[in-house]
């Protein structure tokens, strides 16, 4: 035990065997939606010839990624940040880039940018350009992903839903709540305040068991069903639905695994076309991961003075290899996640945490039936929490100082708002390149950050070039 106490740092961070394990459950209940989400997005279009991917197969290759990542996350980079395929990437492999090709030719474009990532990590490129980044801005980062975490709560939960008119969005249906699910959540989240104010030990990871047993009984009495379906329920469950499953193992459908192919993009659909796919890929990853591993430093005290995480270049590594395992397993890029707070909140600090994590996906491939059991809205009000203790690290940013306030606002208010890391990080280093420029200050701008300014130009053109492109 010493020698894994010294390896994994667990007494040198302040924390204790039973935190981490409690961080990496509270980390997996968080984010094992991903094991049903992932496999609806992929399944819900169809290749350039017409071709589904089959739910079973992405489903235990999502969770099968999830857990081996999670876990050399862990072992290499001791950082209690865990890894799935990315939303957001997973949507754009869909909807956009496998449309154009076969899946195997869209998943081998995932392995090309996630070995460029690797590539970009070894020769230093990757961790310099997050150090060029200003500590303040790094702040605003966490407090926006704090916000933006809030925000996937309430939409997740249905107690923030979008409209049609005016305004874009509003409270539940109509502006009242009126589901069983809405209320679910409301109580679990008080519940859960309730208890992080007295400071209960687990308390967020309680709150998600707690909210999931109620929602179970309400269930089992209501008989709400899942949203949607073909007569369309919108008072029905987000996700999964809280049903006590009639079996609890599955058998893993494993015949995805190596089905890319790295050169049919460039023939199917240009050269040009392929490389802007890729660097939309790359781009979204890369500054993805940044702000979600300073989130995550943010949130457990875990950053130097600088705004880094320790081993960084290890985290950066591995979130690059788990890109290219993500597409070599046809379940897109995968990547850190920000739902990873909750693990930390609940006071994770090392890589143990995601040995649990990492173990819950393996065992969720052959137990899939039963992690369906906890819906979105027992999940979402942890959400929510994390969101909140992300946020008070707002107060680290000096407001009056405009030339890194109104970056720093851009950054925060962008991420929640156009459900986007990425975005709110664009917007936010070429404002503060532009500020300082308008300022005559540009001598204090990394060198770095001109070239990122300038990529991010051409991320957020990237509509009207794929227009011209097409």
């Amino acid at each position: 035990m010493d020698r894994f106490d010294r390896f994994f740092e667990i007494s040198a961070r302040g924390s204790t065997l039973t935190r981490e394990i409690r961080g990496g459950l509270a980390t997996f209940f968080t984010m094992a939606y991903i094991v049903v989400l992932n496999p609806l997005i992929l399944f819900g279009s169809a290749d350039g010839d017409g071709a589904k991917l089959a739910i079973p197969a992405v489903a235990a290759a999502t969770a099968l990624v999830a857990g081996v990542m999670t876990i050399l996350m862990g072992v290499v980079a001791r950082f209690p940040l865990a890894l799935a395929a990315g939303l957001g990437v997973n949507a754009l492999v869909a909807y956009e880039i496998a449309p154009e090709m076969t899946w195997a030719d869209a998943m081998g474009l995932v392995v090309i940018e996630g070995v460029i990532i690797a590539i970009l990590v070894l020769t230093g490129l990757r961790t310099a350009v997050f150090r060029s980044v200003p500590t303040e801005l790094k702040t605003a980062i966490g407090v926006g992903i704090g916000l933006f975490l809030a925000l996937i709560g309430f939409v997740d939960a249905g107690f923030v839903k979008g409209n049609a008119g005016t305004p874009p969005v509003g409270l539940g249906i109509g502006g009242l709540l009126v589901t069983w699910p809405s209320l679910v959540f409301v109580i679990g989240l008080l519940a859960t305040l309730v208890l992080v104010v007295r400071r209960v030990k687990g308390a967020i990871l309680i709150g998600i068991l707690g909210t999931t047993v109620l929602a179970v009984i309400v269930e089992a009495i209501a008989n709400v069903g899942p949203a949607g379906g073909p007569q369309g329920n919108p008072h029905g469950w987000s996700l999964n639905v809280p049903e006590w499953p009639s079996t609890w193992d599955a058998t893993p459908d494993l015949s995805l695994l190596g089905n890319f192919n790295v050169l049919g993009a460039w023939d199917r659909a240009g050269v040009l076309v392929t490389l802007m796919f890729v660097f939309t890929l790359l781009l979204t990853d890369f500054f993805d991961t940044m702000g979600t591993m300073v989130a995550v430093g943010q949130e457990g005290g875990m950053l130097d003075d600088r705004g880094m995480p320790p081993r960084t270049r290890e985290i950066l590594l591995v979130d690059s290899v788990a890109a290219a395992a993500g597409g070599a397993a046809s379940v897109s890029s995968n990547t850190s996640y920000i739902e990873s707070a909750a693990g930390v909140a609940e006071g994770a600090r090392t890589g143990v945490a995601n040995l649990v994590t990492g173990a819950l996906f393996l065992v969720a491939m052959f137990l899939a039936p039963l992690v369906q059991v906890v819906p979105f809205e027992a999940a979402s009000a942890a959400l929510v929490i994390v969101g909140f203790l992300m946020m008070t690290a707002v107060r680290q940013i000096d407001w009056t100082n405009y030339e890194i306030a109104i970056p720093a606002f851009l950054t925060i208010v962008l991420m929640p708002f156009t459900y986007s890391i990425s975005n709110g990080i664009g917007a936010g280093v070429i404002s503060y390149v532009l500020l300082k420029v308008a300022s005559g200050k540009a001598r204090q701008v990394h060198p770095l950050l001109y070239a990122v300014a300038a990529l991010f130009v051409l991320y957020f053109l990237r509509g009207p070039i794929e227009t011209w492109l097409f």
